[in-house]
């Protein structure tokens, strides 16, 4: 069974860091894109930031200059490092990968069960 677990979130003030960790395990054959999610109370779901097997990045505009996503391939991970935490960055963040299984010629969107990131004005 392919799994993603976060973890890293909390409580923090406005203006202080987090660093979200996300691993993934289970029988994995590659990983393609990898991304952090957050949805806030009563919002739908927005992807915060998103990097491909090669590195590249993308970001959404309320994190740009603040947040920075990286990976690390031979761990399988995936992390985010947010500074400058606003309240409004207040929501639970999920990891998300595409994720191709052993045995598999597709590959599958997979999500962790998210982590919630606090901060407070």
């Amino acid at each position: 069974q392919v799994q993603l677990v976060e973890s890293g979130g909390g409580l923090v003030q406005a203006g202080g860091s987090l660093r979200l960790s996300c691993v993934a395990s289970g029988p994995i054959f590659s990983i393609n894109g990898m991304g952090w999610y957050r949805q806030a109370p009563g919002k739908q779901r927005e992807l915060v930031a998103g990097i491909n097997s090669g590195g590249s990045t993308n970001y959404a505009d309320s994190v740009k200059g603040r947040f920075t996503i990286s990976r690390d391939n031979a761990k399988k991970m995936v992390y985010l490092q947010m500074n400058s935490l606003k309240p409004e960055d207040t929501a639970v963040y999920y990891c998300n990968a595409e994720v191709r299984p052993y045995g598999s010629s597709r590959y599958l969107e997979v999500w962790g069960q998210g982590t919630l990131v606090t901060v407070s004005s």
